[in-house]
């Protein structure tokens, strides 16, 4: 049978909705580093699989293999594992649109960046933006302060990501305000916002699971070292 299309996302987004996006032709695949620095393989029990990951990023190189279900072969090296939970939407999701919700574009990028080198929600690169829409809330002042958007796009979900609120303007709720409104134009395309959490991170997974998300399974975030 083949695998759910949410057991192997990044996979099913690069060779899906975001193709046109996609390094590398054989049985690895790879977002150019300044959108993502997510990396996928066919399948992990297959040596061809890593042959062609080599040879993609080259010998030596450091890759983040979100969802890696199978043990590394020889020679790869696993340098730190960081253990997650994937959650999707219920129908207790109350989406919908926020009237301070601002999409964010090429401009905004400086003061995302700046913003998630302070909270530290995950990966965020400079073109990181051509995922997916990215929505933000500034303050009276003009100041962006908080930040989420969509990430991986498997056939009938999209992920989202880069959740984070700048700390002088958290318990107002921004974060689950942009949420609601990311989610909102998820539902309105027919898909099905899911996103995924560090495990360690329980207040995050606390938050999702009020929001109306429900966890669906464990995934792992990978850091490997190609021989």
């Amino acid at each position: 049978m083949s695998p759910h299309p949410l057991d192997e996302p990044v996979w099913a987004s690069l060779t899906g909705a975001h193709q046109h996006l996609a390094e590398g032709t054989g049985l690895a695949r790879r977002y150019p580093p300044d959108v993502s620095p997510f990396c996928a393989l066919a399948d992990a029990r297959d040596e061809r699989a890593w042959a062609d990951l080599r040879e993609l990023a080259g010998a030596g190189a450091r890759v983040l293999l979100p969802g890696l279900d199978a043990a590394p072969p020889a020679g790869v090296r696993l340098v730190r594992d960081l253990p997650g939970v994937q959650l999707v939407a219920t129908g207790a999701l109350d989406a919908r649109p926020d009237p301070e919700a601002l999409e964010l574009g090429e401009d905004d990028v400086p003061e995302v960046l700046d913003l998630v080198e302070r909270t530290r929600p995950g990966p965020f690169e400079r073109r990181t933006r051509l995922l997916g829409t990215y929505l933000g809330i500034r303050d009276g002042d003009g100041r962006l302060v908080a930040v989420a958007g969509e990430r991986l796009h498997p056939p009938g979900s999209t992920e989202i990501s880069a959740v984070c609120t700048d700390p002088a303007a958290r318990g107002r709720g921004l974060a689950s305000r942009l949420v609601r409104a990311v989610a909102a134009g998820i539902l309105a395309r027919g898909q099905t916002p899911f996103l995924h959490a560090a495990a360690e991170n329980t207040g995050a997974v606390r938050l999702y699971g009020a929001l109306g998300f429900e966890p669906r399974r464990a995934v792992a975030f990978p850091l490997v070292e190609l021989p």
